[in-house]
């Protein structure tokens, strides 16, 4: 894994290694998303930030990326629509839920 900072020695790669051995992040897709990754709705995975979690699903599941951009994200109940920076902890909750549109 590498850190964000790259830099040798730094405290949040090594605090963060340490704490992700015991716990992954549960991820939650909706149907329309659970086609794409082979029928899987629940999945847990060891990334750090949303652009982790996409390249991951997209590297197991081709297509995820392009299906995903439909959809905003609630991380740990928080509901974020542009989420591409945001932080997921260990023993975080991450749920795809559809884009509400309206006129």
């Amino acid at each position: 894994m590498s850190c964000r900072y790259r830099h040798r020695g730094c405290w949040r790669r090594s605090t963060r290694l340490l704490i992700r051995g015991a716990a992954l992040a549960n991820i939650t897709l909706p149907d329309q998303l659970a086609h794409v990754a082979g029928g899987a709705r629940e999945l847990t995975l060891d990334v750090e930030d949303y652009r982790d979690l996409i390249n991951a699903l997209e590297k197991r599941f081709p297509g995820m990326r392009d299906a995903a951009a439909d959809f905003g994200v609630a991380i740990d109940g928080q509901i974020y629509q542009d989420p591409l920076l945001e932080e997921i902890e260990p023993d975080s909750e991450v749920f795809f839920v559809p884009r509400i549109e309206g006129g």
